[in-house]
């Protein structure tokens, strides 16, 4: 949300949110409110990336349309990008893209490996993990915080858990980055699906050897599961793993520098912070709100559904915009105050209903353990020049943040 653009909207209709350059120069906090409150319920126009499609601006209807699994499907997608092009090329292998009775079956097997009961060794050790990259960070004094350190926090931890070789994770992040965002307008399409390409061939080979040689991580899980008797296809193996690693570091990684800018920016929420008149975990619940790293989530429709004054018919594509949802005023109240102590904070940023992010609690884990070291480790956060913003119209988040970080003077005698 920082810095906020300039242009602001005069006609809703001229919008076009397939556009990536739109959500770097658009009023977007103006553009959501405009939405929520003249056309919440939108039909957009056609352009070059596609044809029309319903734009969801509501926290009610976002949420309602999240749990209507009946009526709407993910299975031919389930962001503008791909839908517009009309089916996802991983439908029906990849759990985000497959629903019914098989979203089921594989959810529950992948849940097994992601439960706060098998990840609670994990999060001793992405706390320890973060702790050391702050504190070198703090050392430097002046870094580019998403590169030195947020790019390295989660990729290690869903690392850890797939049993990724240390040596591959660096280029995994390269390549996450380009899949789902671009760093300019001047990075091509073509650059995204090569990106994504190569994800599925690295993961294609490490779940062969997996398969020969199993071990105790979430490939090895998959690669020698069964349902219903029968052995995972190798698209579904490897689609999985795709799906796993960008879910697992993308959003935690945008949240951490986006929270980092917003307690830049509002030095009395930082107070709060450091002081311990606000807790870590309600911390943890505004920084996501805030950030919102996946601004949206899409459906097609299976059947004409009447949503206020408007029908949705069968074959439609939805847009659920989150990012809109996270700020509605008619549930958070002041949305555009940083409110690091706000309760209740019923959020959107990592979906709604059966296909709630099987990831949520590591990446709840990923931003309590950076604000528990910035909270202990640093006095002080300036940012050292603007911030570099993702071309996307799918992240919300940045490429580049410089910042100085002054380091928080430990008592004496203790280990640091």
């Amino acid at each position: 949300m920082t810095p906020r653009p300039q242009r602001t909207v005069d006609d809703l209709d001229s919008v076009d949110l397939t556009d990536p350059q739109t959500f770097l120069d658009v009023d977007l906090p103006d553009m959501w409110r405009r939405f929520r409150t003249e056309r919440p319920v939108f039909r957009h126009r056609p352009t070059e990336r596609g044809p029309g499609f319903w734009v969801i601006s509501t926290y009610e209807d976002v949420v309602t349309l999240y749990r209507d699994n009946k009526r709407f499907t993910s299975e031919r997608g389930n962001v503008l990008a791909t839908l517009l092009q009309g089916e996802d090329s991983a439908s029906r292998k990849m759990l985000a893209v497959t629903d019914g009775a098989r979203h089921r079956e594989i959810r529950n097997l992948m849940l097994k490996s992601f439960s706060p009961r098998v990840l609670e060794p994990v999060v001793a050790g992405v706390h320890r993990r973060t702790g050391e990259l702050v504190a070198e960070a703090v050392e430097r004094g002046d870094l580019d915080f998403v590169t030195d350190v947020a790019d390295h926090i989660p990729i290690n931890t869903i690392g850890d858990l797939m049993d990724v070789p240390q040596e591959d994770r660096e280029q995994l992040v390269a390549w996450n980055t380009q899949t789902l965002s671009r760093h300019s307008a001047d990075d091509s399409e073509m650059e995204e699906l090569l990106a994504r390409n190569e994800i599925l061939l690295y993961f294609s080979d490490l779940a062969a050897r997996r398969r020969r040689h199993p071990g105790d991580d979430v490939i090895s899980a998959l690669a020698t599961a069964t349902v219903d008797g029968e052995p995972l296809s190798e698209d579904e193996i490897v689609f999985n793993c795709y799906s796993l690693i960008l879910g697992g570091d993308e959003s935690s990684r945008m949240s951490s520098a986006g929270g980092l800018i917003a307690l830049a920016e509002h030095p009395a929420q930082w107070e709060a912070l450091k002081s311990g008149a606000v807790g870590v975990d309600s911390a943890t619940e505004e920084v996501l709100r805030w950030t919102t790293p996946a601004m949206h989530f899409g459906r097609r429709a299976l059947v004409d559904v009447p949503l206020r004054d408007r029908i949705i018919e069968a074959g439609d594509v939805v847009s659920l915009w989150n990012s809109s949802a996270n700020f509605d005023e008619s549930v958070f109240p002041d949305p555009f105050v940083f409110d690091l102590a706000r309760t209740p904070n019923k959020h959107v940023a990592f979906g709604h209903g059966p296909h709630f992010c099987l990831g949520a609690f590591l990446g709840r884990v990923h931003v309590n353990a950076m604000l528990e070291a910035l909270r202990t480790r640093v006095a002080g956060v300036r940012l050292a020049g603007p911030p570099q913003r993702l071309f996307s119209n799918f992240v919300n988040g940045y490429s580049g943040l410089p910042v100085a970080l002054t380091a928080e003077r430990a008592p004496e005698g203790s280990a640091v």
